[in-house]
């Protein structure tokens, strides 16, 4: 039995495709976040099951309008429990979107036409619809956590139909 052949890639040489994670520069590794915002929204884990739900609910620190943080650089100092993307994190995070750039790097896939390595242009994220942008409901510090069940969403979890798109479409 032979093994299977590895599907060329337009993006082979690129360093995120010859590097592993633990290699990256703290440069490249940063640039991997495609900007997106969806691991900055509130999930809920379900009890027994460890099934997770995410909200349309924003940490406190996550600008809805440009789907970055406010104030990434001193971000501990407000939200203390903020995740720090690790290659280790990125490997068993279950919550992780199946956009995320980090993911799909640690499974050895390529990137989406619309992330900013790609494209070269941050605002594509938001173009293919990937981004939390016009689709956060309120921050942590408005909404309670006892009405987070009512704010359940699908969408952080799926990729949207032209962001799965080879290219990107014509304007």
């Amino acid at each position: 039995m032979t093994a299977a052949r590895k599907r060329p890639s337009d993006q082979d040489g690129f360093f995120w495709k010859t590097k592993t994670l633990e290699e990256m520069s703290p440069t490249e590794w940063e640039s991997l976040c495609d900007g997106c915002g969806r691991c900055c929204l509130n999930k809920l884990e379900e009890d027994g099951t460890g099934d997770i739900y995410f909200t349309d609910v924003s940490c406190k620190m996550l600008n809805a309008c440009t789907s970055g943080c406010k104030d990434y650089t001193n971000r501990f100092d407000f939200v203390p429990d903020c995740v720090v993307m690790t290659p280790e994190k990125v490997r068993t995070l279950p919550w992780l979107p199946p956009s995320c750039g980090y993911r799909l790097v640690a499974q050895g896939r390529d990137l989406y036409w619309w992330h900013p390595l790609i494209s070269g242009d941050p605002n594509t994220v938001h173009e293919a619809g990937v981004s939390v942008r016009g689709r956060v409901e309120g921050t942590e510090e408005q909404i309670p956590d006892d009405e987070l069940e009512n704010h359940i969403v699908q969408w952080p979890g799926q990729l949207p139909k032209r962001a799965r798109l080879k290219r990107r479409p014509k304007v």
